[in-house]
């Protein structure tokens, strides 16, 4: 046969030599492809329905800012790791109440993508699936591509909207919901809980150490151990998993320029791929899905040594902090109760710039009320821990901005003051909205149960002394254990941070990030308390003023690819580097291509590139652009030209044989249709 013929997907014999040890029975089999449309398989009228999917939503890869850093300077030149949805259903066949939950490898969810994808359900699914019962949730990492935000701050790093990322990151997760909805089946749910420790420090133990003493004795060394897994079961096998960590997705520094999953894209990768070899190009109905989701990680670092990363070093410590949470999570597959009762959700929105917060609410007797967002110039210093932002600014004093702020801001507007002092005001960016939308005020507020699991979803970064605020004040109406209650971080939308009142006045990073002021937790724990009131009572609350379409509104200031040309006398797919002859696990195969720009097809679903081992006369894939031992980088060769580097990082236990690397990329000339290549290695000896 010609080996050129033989394209197959079967593989992992590589990637499962080269995987860390794991729990390999943690997930068994459920078998079958459906279509998005299917309907759910026949079940019993009792227990739940569970389903999960997964698919890409990573956006471009290239000539893209980075989102999470907040820099300029950070534009993806390649891609590491895939981003990628996962969605998980459960039904309550006694009632028929649903919840979708999807757990998006993405830095934010902004209020764009929760519309667009409210959308596409009611175009799929009717009234199934509303913003009622959906809750979309990020990992928060620092490595994804930016620009899909409908609100400026957000984009003006990335010079303005990407429309091809936002396609790429709402068409994932609709298309992860379809898979999860097709994949319904009778099931079983599963509750445990451990600690992790040694993964994460509170990069703002200045703020937390001026908590009230019940938080303090609650988390005794300034951080959340908490590690809480759902297991979904059928037939005895475990066949999904949801883990919740609180832990910053900024193990990957801001000098990296690979879109990469960060430490919960790894753990659930490795999961996934490396311990039950699941496939994502091939398997539309895997056999198992995992999830890493965040809790209330706005001051938990995985820098413990309260450093900012360096590249190439954090590509280690993402792997490290992402396989210290997956071990974790799998040393929990034999523990916890299975779950029963109800499925049910709530979601309002408030406008979080006007909101009058109860006595009882705000730990000092009187009523207070939040007003029009504004950053404090600590926001703009960045986390000095993590990733620090612009120069001239500081965490905590800086003198200048709060003279400014004293003598005419909170002068000119003593309600201003009462809400926002002592935050030094950088930029009184509610002002600016009158203008143009900078950042949302209309903001959602959640609250997901699933049996003895209560979910808070918050669209913004909780500390954990605001997410001990948020539990107790739910589990004491709902009548749960507070390690049943979590908070959900990075929910349906994003508002920057959420501190104690008490972290506020210290002006770190975070507290100068917590735009509607002091009160903001207050309204936010009113509000949660609200919901879980009208949970336990079966009532239905008014949706509130839900925040506006922006989709006609946006900025596009960076150009699209003009034109591909490739090198003199070269052709698109000729290879500059060609691999040495032969290799051994360990080392590192390098191949240099003549390309074209990757933004002229992101792949979704696909993959820039492959790994190849000969087997009986056809080439059988052993890795793609979504694998870890992989990286693909574009440079830009002259003015028209791309020069692409393919890495495969030979994992131990590699079997010997004949391999070759192939890069496929798409050309747009000056004029007429993109037009597809592939450019493909010479072959090399792996002993």
């Amino acid at each position: 046969m010609d080996p050129e013929a033989g394209q197959g997907r079967s593989r992992r014999t590589v990637l499962k030599a080269g995987a860390v040890a794991g729990i390999g029975a943690a997930a068994g089999g459920y078998a079958a492809a459906h279509p998005a449309s299917a309907a759910p398989r026949a079940a019993a009228a009792e227990g739940y329905l569970i389903g999960r999917g997964i698919a890409d939503a990573t956006g471009e890869v290239a000539e893209v800012g980075m989102m999470g850093y907040g820099r300029a300077d950070q534009q993806a030149e390649g891609l590491h790791t895939r981003l990628r949805a996962r969605s998980f259903v459960v039904v309550d066949q006694s009632t028929g109440k649903r919840v979708l939950l999807c757990v998006v490898d993405s830095p934010m969810i902004f209020e764009s993508v929760h519309q667009a994808v409210l959308r596409g359900l009611r175009e799929r699914f009717g009234e199934l699936y509303t913003q009622q019962n959906v809750m979309l949730t990020g990992t928060h990492t620092h490595a994804g591509p930016g620009g899909y935000s409908h609100h400026f701050l957000y984009n003006a790093t990335t010079f303005g909207f990407h429309q091809k990322t936002f396609t790429a990151v709402t068409d994932g997760i609709l298309e992860s919901a379809e898979r999860a909805h097709a994949d319904l089946a009778p099931g079983e749910l599963f509750l445990s809980h451990a600690e992790l420790k040694g993964v994460s420090a509170n990069r703002s133990k200045v703020a937390f150490d001026l908590n009230k003493d019940d938080i303090k004795a609650h988390f005794p060394d300034a951080v959340d151990p908490h590690s809480s897994l759902l297991r979904l079961a059928r037939e005895g096998r475990t066949v999904g998993a949801v883990n919740w960590f609180p832990v910053h997705g900024t193990s990957m520094s801001g000098d990296n320029r690979l879109i990469s999953a960060d430490n919960k894209g790894y753990a659930a990768y490795h999961w996934e791929r490396e311990v039950e070899e699941v496939d994502y190009l091939a398997d539309t109905d895997p056999s198992f899905v995992a999830a890493f989701a965040q809790t209330n990680s706005g001051d938990m670092s995985p820098n413990t040594d309260l450093r900012p990363p360096t590249t190439p070093e954090d590509f280690a410590h993402t792997r490290q902090s992402g396989l210290r949470q997956y071990e974790a999570a799998a040393g929990q597959l034999a523990k916890g109760r299975r779950l029963s009762g109800a499925v049910d959700a709530r979601l309002v929105y408030i406008d979080l710039s006007d909101v009058e917060v109860a006595p009882e609410f705000t730990g000092d007797g009187r009523a207070h009320r939040t007003s029009l967002p504004c950053i404090g110039a600590s926001m703009a210093a960045g986390s000095l821990e993590d990733g620090p932002a612009f120069p001239g600014f500081e965490e905590g004093e800086n003198p200048f901005w709060d003279a400014i702020s004293d003598s005419l801001i909170y002068t000119a507007s003593p309600e201003l003051k009462q809400a926002q002092a002592p935050k030094d005001i950088f930029v009184p960016v509610g002002e600016v909205n009158k203008i143009y939308p900078w950042v949302q005020e209309q903001v959602p507020v959640q609250l997901v149960r699933i049996g003895g699991l209560y979910l808070i979803g918050i669209p913004g970064e909780v500390t954990i002394g605001a997410g001990y605020r948020l539990r107790t004040a739910v589990a004491a109406i709902v009548g749960a254990d507070l390690d049943d209650v979590l908070v959900a971080g990075y929910a349906n939308s994003y508002f920057h941070y959420v501190t104690t009142p008490e972290e506020y006045d210290s002006q770190q990073y975070e507290g100068g990030s917590t735009l509607f002021g002091r009160w903001q937790l207050a309204a936010l724990t009113q509000t949660a308390a609200q919901l879980a009131t009208a949970l336990r009572e079966g009532k239905e609350l008014p949706p509130g003023p839900g925040s506006p379409d922006l989709s006609g509104k946006q900025l596009v200031l960076q150009p699209g690819v003009v034109l591909d040309a490739p090198p003199l006398l070269k052709h698109f797919g000729d290879v500059h580097v060609q691999p040495r002859e032969n290799y051994t696990a360990g080392e590192q195969v390098e191949v240099v291509f003549a390309g074209a720009h990757p933004g002229n097809d992101l792949h979704r679903g696909g993959s820039y590139l492959e790994v190849q081992r000969l087997e009986g006369g056809d080439w059988r894939t052993v890795a793609d652009d979504g694998d870890w031992s992989t990286k693909f980088r574009w440079q830009r060769d002259g003015v028209a030209a791309s020069k692409i580097t393919v890495t495969w990082d030979i994992p131990a236990g590699t079997p010997a044989g004949r391999y070759r690397v192939r890069y496929h990329g798409e050309a747009k000339p000056l004029a007429g249709k993109i037009e597809s290549f592939t450019g493909t290695s010479a072959l090399f000896q792996v002993r």
